[in-house]
């Protein structure tokens, strides 16, 4: 990120022109150099052959389109899209006429188009994958034919740009040294609790997405398993003339979406654990689980039913699923002998 302008401008230019691929021993492919005027500048842009090129499109504001994306949507032999739709309206919004054929790559059918577009490839055409906003394989179509081509050896290259989960880290305020992207959360209660539960111990900032009509759910499992003290950010509309960033603390944020519900795409960035946030200590056995609630129930005066399930929601395994309570009692009654 600190290169210098004559770096980037060598960087552009040479790219993958000469020499030998290392992983693959190919011999680098030619390619076409394309003029991109940008501000009433002429950008020299190469477009390379025979490879797969994974380019960002924008996540809301047409203006972040690079000069790669619209050269390559000008010059790429195929352009594998998510939404052909959605395509030919950005390239509408760009000014831009896509020459090349123009393919549906999406969740559904990439994993069988991978090899047909990857044929091409061999042949020496150019393949242009693009989502529907964003970087492709980022919780997007890709990643089917980013792994065949690399299984086949065939050249696969990025023309990176607009990157929700980026663009939300970077404005959320917390902590960007280290962190964890872990997509949309699961649509349940149940398996999103589990889920929640697995990542209280986890230190490093956490990234999700969610929509307009699980926000208010998921706001409100994220106070009940992470508390309401951790601070977070909701990032909504990102690079939209609407774009609105809430930050504070996750019982804040929880109330704010109860009383002013958020429209539109949004990102959650949550702090990570910090001491005494941890995930209950280390993971417990049924039997380890049994004794610990005998001796929950004698100091606390309870059933040992209500010690068992207060032990048991106290102490998630490793992957955040709860020790089966019925079992938990069965060890309890073996301990002290079938009593």
């Amino acid at each position: 990120e600190d290169m210098t302008a004559e770096m980037i401008d060598d960087g552009t230019r040479g790219a993958g022109l000469a020499g030998t691929d290392a992983a693959t021993g190919r011999e680098a492919r030619d390619g076409a150099d394309v003029d991109v005027e940008i501000g009433g500048a002429a950008l020299d842009v190469h477009v390379p052959r025979g490879t797969v090129v994974l380019a960002a499109t924008p996540i809301g504001n047409t203006a972040d389109a690079s000069a790669r994306l619209v050269a390559l949507l000008e010059r790429a032999d195929i352009v594998a899209a998510e939404d052909t739709r959605r395509l030919y309206a950005l390239a509408n919004r760009l000014g831009v006429h896509v020459a090349g054929r123009v393919v549906a790559n999406h969740d559904h059918n990439e994993r069988g188009k991978a090899d047909g577009l990857l044929d091409e490839v061999d042949a020496g055409a150019t393949v242009l994958v693009v989502s529907d906003a964003g970087m492709p394989t980022i919780n997007d179509p890709g990643l089917a034919i980013v792994r065949r081509a690399i299984e086949r050896g065939l050249p696969v290259t990025c023309a990176p740009g607009p990157s929700a989960v980026l663009d939300a880290l970077a404005l959320s305020g917390l902590p960007t040294d280290r962190f964890c992207y872990e997509g949309f959360l699961p649509r349940r209660h149940a398996e999103r609790v589990q889920h929640l539960r697995a990542l209280k111990g986890e230190r490093r900032t956490i990234v999700f997405y969610e929509t307009l009509h699980r926000i208010a759910d998921a706001m409100a499992d994220l106070e009940e398993v992470l508390g309401p003290e951790r601070p977070m950010a909701l990032c909504r509309e990102l690079t939209k003339d609407y774009e609105q960033i809430r930050r504070g603390t996750i019982g804040e944020i929880r109330q704010g979406v109860e009383d002013d519900p958020p429209r539109g795409e949004m990102v959650l960035v949550v702090g990570g654990a910090q001491d005494g946030d941890g995930d209950g200590g280390e993971t417990l056995d049924v039997e380890a689980l049994a004794a610990l609630a005998t001796r929950y129930a004698q100091e606390h005066d309870v059933r040992i039913k209500d010690a068992i399930a207060e032990v048991v929601a106290g102490h998630p395994g490793a992957d955040g699923a709860l020790a089966n309570k019925k079992q938990v009692y069965a060890a309890v009654l073996a301990a002290r002998g079938g009593r």
